[in-house]
């Protein structure tokens, strides 16, 4: 990895938005799924995943998910059921209540809580499955109070025949029941705007290539979605007291997500710095997935030498990372001056991994340098508001020529005449003026 100032470094990252080749791809598809529904739907599947499918075959059966329990690993099934209960209990405490408060004049004001009806979660099966991800994007949803949320995953995972079996036994324990062997743009829409088969959803979540990514993109307002995710980041803010092997096994532990991952070491110690660049080599050399965190460290990764770790907390926030480590003597004491991260690790034990995998916090964050204004996936994604409003008599008369003034200022005469009505009605007319 490259050493550099920080005036030396710059990291140009952009969301995809795909080729013209892409795009009108996407919108091809898309629309047949509008039109022709199943039929469209199992066409793309056997052209793009190589499985031809019947339409009463796209549904995965209970059967097929009992039977991927045998598939697997018990230590896994173990892991994935404590990973539940920690998320779980992350996000319950999210949860938030409809409220009202009535005033003296018997006016009512409030807000209406209800969770979405209905919500899709893509399943990515490309160059790895990530079962975490499933409890990341159902438990949030469960906890909101969806009653219902559909599964979609490609029908063969990695290139091989079948869903793996990790995905299914992951959704399974997260309580999913209604899944389907579909992925691609395909099934975005089909989720969006639905088919004989499958009902359509009002929110669509989950990760996937740069057609699903621009399929979402496509279906947005007829649907709501998560975000268009872009490649993982990761920046490790440390000083002296950091051990350098434990940093470079977590900026690898992003790098080898995909060969556009980003992960960048700030420091004020030249000596750490030399030292992680080294690690990061040599540990680079055991890597199964070499190739792809190689890519990724040479095109996107950097040590970035700073004068203090003020100038250093400067630098973070102006990145605003997916993922930050703070790997320093006190690092409780710098985690205020922190504005702009997705999710921020303390200390060295707070491994990145920690959070993808366990902890509780959702790991589906904002990337692209968009914690600037927004926040990892939770409960909130999964509801929606009503305002209310119960305006009293009493209230009505005090307050009606302000509302009149301000209709007039608009323009919007029609405004002002349904506030006047009521007023002339009630023995209390006027210009409009208070008069």
């Amino acid at each position: 990895m490259k050493v550099q100032s920080s005036s030396e470094f710059k990291l140009q990252r952009e969301v995809e938005y795909g080729t013209p080749e892409q795009n009108e791809a996407v919108k091809g598809i898309v629309a047949a799924i509008k039109k022709e529904g199943d039929a469209a739907l199992l066409r793309y599947t056997e052209r793009f995943d190589g499985v031809s499918l019947t339409a009463d075959a796209l549904r995965v059966t209970p059967e097929e998910l009992e039977a991927a329990y045998s598939r697997v690993e018990e230590s896994f099934v173990t892991a994935i059921r404590a990973a539940a209960v920690n998320i779980r209990s992350f996000h319950a405490r999210q949860k938030r209540n409809s409220w009202m408060d009535l005033q003296p004049d018997g006016t009512i004001l409030g807000q209406i809580i209800r969770p979405l009806k209905r919500v899709g979660v893509y399943v990515p099966g490309g160059k790895a499955s990530y079962p975490s991800s499933v409890l990341m994007n159902v438990i949030p949803a469960q906890i909101a109070g969806v009653p219902e949320i559909v599964m979609v995953t490609p029908p063969a995972t990695g290139g091989k025949q079948g869903i793996d079996p990790y995905i299914l036994v992951a959704a399974a324990e997260a309580g999913v029941h209604e899944i389907y062997r579909v992925g691609g743009a395909q099934a975005i829409a089909a989720l969006a705007f639905g088919t004989e088969t499958i009902e359509p959803v009002d929110k669509i979540c989950g990760p996937g290539n740069i057609y699903v990514a621009l399929a979402k993109r496509e279906v947005y307002g007829a649907v709501d979605i998560d975000s268009i995710a872009g490649p993982s980041e990761i920046v490790v803010l440390a000083d002296d007291s950091a051990e350098p092997a434990y940093v470079a096994a977590d900026l690898l532990s992003q790098a080898e997500h995909d060969e556009m991952a980003s992960a960048i070491l700030v420091t004020p110690s030249q000596e750490l710095a030399f030292a992680v660049a080294a690690e990061v080599e040599r540990q680079l050399q055991e890597l199964p997935r070499q190739d792809i965190a190689r890519a990724s460290v040479e095109s996107y990764g950097a040590i970035i030498l700073v004068e203090s770790i003020a100038e250093g907390i400067s630098v973070v926030n102006r990145l605003a990372p997916e993922h930050l480590e703070i790997v320093a003597a006190d690092p409780m004491e710098l985690v205020g001056s922190i504005e702009n991260a997705g999710a921020i690790f303390l200390g060295p034990y707070s491994s990145e991994p920690v959070g993808d995998y366990f902890a509780g916090p959702n790991h589906i964050i904002p990337t692209n340098g968009t914690a600037r204004f927004s926040s990892p996936v939770d409960v909130d994604d999964f509801i929606k508001k009503s305002s209310l409003i119960y305006y009293s008599k009493e209230a009505l008369l005090r307050d009606g020529h302000q509302i009149i003034e301000l209709a007039r200022r608009e323009g919007l005469e029609g405004h002002a005449r349904a506030i006047e009505i009521r007023l002339e009605n009630e023995g209390k007319g006027g210009d409009g003026n208070g008069e």
